[in-house]
């Protein structure tokens, strides 16, 4: 790579724009320095998942060019042996340049190309080279949209989605648990008519697995890979087969339908599968901050609030009021859905930065979109094992709040009609009695009649009272 001259802590390393230092312990060279001496931007790296499916795609090409009679078998082999290390991690502290870096992740490909050779040198004892040997039949321009993908769908099937059915059988475990609860239901944040804690935690369960639904409907379109069309679509300088041999090798890697993409110049110049997903994302966001804020509600108290239920206690909450015990869990979670929220609106910019043949914002969309991923596999189980397996449910407060809510008056709207109903919840509400007690004085129905039509349990079941 370069001379390798020795200057103190540093060696000189040489590239077609002259040589300068870089530290001497570094497996990097000259292009990974040059960009970490220019973008001393931010304390933000590639996330970890994207090295693991660049390094997946230096082993895959190694090896297609390899069987395409273009690369010696025992460079391809030094190359893959030191990709492996680079997909298991063994590396992860030479991938220094910052996300805020070249709009076509450049830096970054580079960074993994020089960290591969370096290493692949030394086991070979020839000289292989970051360009020449491992970028070869390759770009940037098509590398790091390829890692894009390749990242997300590992994300999404390794982490985000067993989280999220994880979190869907913990609720729907739940809701059968207390399917035989009743409690006041609440739509503008005032009483309503009564439904049970089964179906109230049945319907988050339903908005998890519709999730998941989402996400799948989105695969089919990270399947599809740019890898192949090199610099500007037209696939220049690799080999006619490289595209549907590499995607078939990182298919065979990871169990995912990967395929070269239909269309080069889309995959190039576009993000759109990536604005896609982030989007679904947002979605799973909003679900999951809907859930926690419930949680919250439902909790509060213990005294001046709802407190229909009991989260896990699981920390002090607070500095000066002892006792005090907070929703914390819920709370994290619902700072991840905000970010994943802003990380939509970053995600959204930079897919409209696909100037002609290439999008130039893509690291900035490969760190908000795996990480939206990340935390909200996180989230979703953090969520579930601390909050929603363990919380416990305030049976005699739900009961006290439901025998006096004037709302359940609305049962008996077939039967004395609208108006008197009316009257008749105004009245309970302002007395602090009991619907039924005020009904027995207004109306003629029995005291029987009555038990039978306000009967909490049969009012969850909709129709009409029979």
């Amino acid at each position: 790579m370069g001379n390798n001259k020795s200057a103190g802590g540093f060696r000189l390393e040489k590239d077609s724009m002259g040589e300068l230092q870089v530290p001497a312990d570094a497996l990097w060279g000259a292009q990974t320095q040059r960009a970490v001496n220019n973008f001393p931007i931010s304390d933000l790296r590639m996330p970890r998942d994207m090295i693991r499916a660049l390094g997946l795609i230096k082993q895959s090409a190694a090896e297609v060019n390899q069987g395409l009679g273009l690369m010696d078998e025992a460079v391809a082999a030094a190359i893959t042996s030191t990709a492996q290390r680079v997909i298991d991690g063994d590396f992860d502290d030479q991938f220094p340049v910052d996300i805020f870096q070249t709009g076509s992740g450049t830096s970054s490909n580079m960074n993994i190309n020089e960290v591969i050779a370096n290493i692949a040198t030394e086991i070979h004892g020839g000289v292989i080279h970051p360009n020449d040997h491992v970028n070869m039949g390759q770009s940037s321009n098509d590398v790091i949209p390829t890692a894009i993908h390749v990242a997300a769908a590992l994300g999404i099937n390794e982490k985000l989605v067993p989280a999220l059915i994880h979190l869907a059988e913990v609720l729907e475990e739940k809701a059968e648990s207390l399917a035989d609860v009743v409690t006041t239901g609440r739509t503008h944040l005032m009483d309503a008519m009564p439904v049970t804690l089964g179906q109230e935690i049945g319907g988050w369960a339903s908005q998890v697995r519709q999730g998941v639904e989402r996400l799948s409907m989105v695969i089919p379109r990270l399947e599809q890979l740019a890898q192949g069309a090199t610099a500007v679509g037209t696939g220049i300088n690799a080999h006619p087969e490289f595209a549907n041999k590499l995607a078939a090798s990182l298919q065979h890697k990871s169990g995912i339908s990967f395929k070269a993409a239909d269309n080069f110049f889309n995959a190039l110049s576009s993000q759109d599968a990536a604005v896609e997903l982030s989007g679904q994302l947002k979605t799973i966001a909003v679900s999951l901050m809907k859930i926690s804020n419930d949680l919250r509600w439902m909790n509060s108290g213990p005294l001046a609030g709802i407190g229909e239920i009991a989260l896990p206690a699981l920390q002090p909450g607070s500095s000066i009021m002892p006792g005090k015990v907070n929703p914390v869990v819920p709370e994290a979670v619902a700072m991840v859905c905000a970010q994943v929220i802003g990380n939509d609106s970053t995600i959204t910019v930079g897919g409209q930065a696909g100037n002609f043949q290439l999008n130039v914002m893509l690291p900035v969309i490969a760190h908000n979109l795996l990480q939206s991923i990340e935390i909200l596999a996180n989230g979703s189980r953090v969520l579930a094992d601390n909050a929603v397996k363990g919380f416990t449910v305030n049976e005699d407060n739900i009961r006290r709040a439901l025998d006096r809510n004037p709302i359940l008056v609305t049962a008996l709207n077939p039967v004395i009609g609208y108006e008197k109903g009316a009257a008749i919840a105004k009245k309970a509400y302002a007395e602090g009695r009991a619907v039924i007690d005020v009904a027995m004085e207004e109306t003629e129905l029995s005291e029987q009649e009555l038990k039978r039509l306000l009967d909490p349990m049969k009012l969850t079941e909709g129709g009409i009272g029979e």
